[in-house]
């Protein structure tokens, strides 16, 4: 060691005794005389893989990060204090030893001897031999700003990456206690909108983990929406399921940068009409939706919530239960017990097709009267059909005709054929989801005033709103909702736009604004109404993560 030699350590830990011999000075094991066989960077090497794996080495540094218990890593980071002189090479190690073994502390001064091994990508020693401890020491952690083109060269070390670092994505924030950040602000999907470069936008991205193995760990990091920042982590940087991870030494600071919003931004007009992905609302248990009574309670308390906020005249629903009025009756009644007798009404889909769930319609009589009977598609482009419905405002106005939709989804791929995944960002069926659109500008073409909405699965530069927005049709949310706020959907912590809102020629003349409530999306998943595995005392009877899209609102004039 290169700080101070085991010999030199020694002396000084008798002398102390010597002197004051009322201190209990542990002794330094013998076996710290033994000289390292060679430092850490070397181990590392300055390439992907370590030049030494297969060997079996000694190394000296100090513990960094302490996560020897069973349901952590199951062993500790060191480093060593003195780096050499290549910036290729990595300071720090991991040692895959269990506290049974031999228990450390962060800021113990450890010779370590074991075999280097590339475990999944991951440099370490496995199995350990020894390890003795034999003093302190400190590192600093190293300052570390993204982008990156790479952290190989930082692998296992101590480092703090100082902020604003944007949450992209909590998916797992519950299950693993793993969210992942990025500098320079939120990711969006590449085919959302133009200037989205998915290598530049990797660079600059870090995955936070908790240093647990536990699936739904009782402590949890910051329960933090997306878009809220991480001011500050410190941690050692470990690897594992392909990813860089950050796991943390010091608790992470965050501060709101997203606040939730309580109420959508105003749209004007004398109608206000929605669309909302309610995430499979059931009535029957076990099935898409609640798996208990309980849950079931829980789901349509949220969903109550959303929609009271909403306060639209007329919401177009998608994943309705298909068991013809069930479920949506069930719906309404509890949105009107908390509303007001009779505020909402439901019309029945005269063609709702096969699938588990149906698109759906409420509406406030007192404000819209439907015009003919509702309409669908027998079409059988359409796993899950539209329903077309035109209405006039109670005391008179122009028409306008809701055409709610749910296209086919970017999951279950074929392996082969045009509806194959193609590489082009757009997922597999996209040619289903084009020929879908086709069919619904064909149902519009002959009614008036037009409105699509709806879940499309397709982001806002795909193919399918290229073939809408071709057919005449104007995205209302492109119009009218600014860029960096333009998004309903987070997957794999990229944002995007799959919740849609296109008018006719016509219609786009009378429509007063549009706007998205950001009241899913940006929630972790951990708040919704499920009880397997999120800690009761987070839920909440609200509208926050009723479902998993957020929903979008059109203001309209006709009068």
């Amino acid at each position: 060691m290169r700080v101070l030699s085991r010999a030199a350590f020694g002396a000084v830990a008798v002398l102390a005794l010597t002197a004051t011999p009322a201190l209990a000075v542990s002794p330094v094991p013998a076996a710290c005389d033994t000289p390292p066989t060679h430092q850490i960077a070397q181990v590392q090497g300055s390439g992907d893989a370590s030049p030494l794996a297969g060997q079996t080495v000694t190394v000296e540094g100090v513990v960094t990060g302490d996560f020897q218990n069973a349901d952590q890593l199951n062993g500790f980071f060191l480093q060593d204090p003195t780096p050499d002189a290549d910036p290729a090479t990595a300071e720090g190690l991991f040692a895959f030893a269990r506290a049974t073994f031999k228990d450390v502390k962060a800021g113990d001064r450890v010779l370590v001897t074991g075999r280097v091994i590339e475990f999944n990508g991951w440099t370490e020693l496995s199995p350990v031999t020894a390890v003795e401890v034999c003093g302190t020491g400190t590192v600093a952690a190293t300052p570390y700003r993204l982008p990156s083109d790479g952290l190989e060269h930082v692998e296992n070390m101590l480092l703090t990456f100082p902020g604003p670092l944007t949450v992209t994505d909590h998916y797992n924030l519950g299950r693993f206690g793993e969210m992942t950040v990025a500098a320079g602000g939120r990711l969006f999907q590449p085919t959302d909108r133009p200037g989205v470069d998915p290598a530049a936008d990797a660079r600059r991205t870090l995955l936070l983990d908790d240093g647990s193995t536990r699936e739904n760990p009782a402590a949890l990091p910051p329960v933090v929406r997306a878009g809220d920042h991480v001011v500050e982590a410190t941690g050692v940087l470990g690897y594992g399921f392909g990813k860089y991870r950050l796991q943390p030494t010091e608790p992470l600071r965050t501060a709101s940068a997203n606040p939730r919003p309580a109420r959508p931004e105003r749209v004007g007009g004398d109608v206000r009409v929605a669309g909302m992905n309610t995430l499979n609302w059931f009535t029957t248990l076990g099935s898409r939706g609640a798996s208990n009574a309980a849950e079931q309670e829980r789901q349509l308390a949220k969903l109550v919530a959303a929609l009271k906020g909403l306060d639209a005249d007329a919401v177009g629903l998608m994943e309705v239960e298909n068991n013809g009025q069930t479920a949506l009756r069930a719906l309404v009644d509890a949105l009107n017990a908390e509303v007001g007798a009779g505020t909402y009404a439901a019309l029945t889909h005269p063609y709702p097709g096969t699938d588990q769930i149906q698109v759906a319609i409420v509406y406030k009589p007192r404000v819209l009267r439907p015009v003919g009977a509702a309409a669908s598609s027998q079409d059988p482009v359409f796993s899950r059909p539209p329903l077309v419905q035109t209405f006039r405002p109670a005391g008179g106005g122009q028409e306008v005709t809701m055409i709610v939709n749910h296209f086919k989804s970017k999951g279950s791929c074929p392996a082969s054929g045009p509806d194959a995944d193609q590489g082009d960002g757009q997922g597999c069926w996209n040619p289903t989801r084009v020929k879908q659109a086709q069919a619904v500008l064909a149902l519009a073409g002959s009614r008036p005033n037009p409105l699509v909405l709806g879940d499309l699965n397709a982001y806002g530069e795909e193919d399918p709103i290229d073939a809408f927005q071709a057919g005449g049709f104007t995205s209302l949310t492109k119009r009218f909702v600014p860029a960096a706020q333009r998004y309903s959907y987070v997957f794999e912590g990229r944002s995007g736009e799959l919740d849609h809102a296109l008018a006719g020629r016509k219609l786009a003349k009378r429509v007063t604004g549009a706007t998205i409530w950001h009241i899913n999306a940006d929630e972790p998943r951990i708040l919704d109404y499920n009880t397997e595995y999120n800690p009761p005392h987070l839920y909440r009877p609200d509208a926050y993560r009723a479902s998993d899209h957020d929903p979008v609102l059109i203001g309209l004039s006709l009068r």
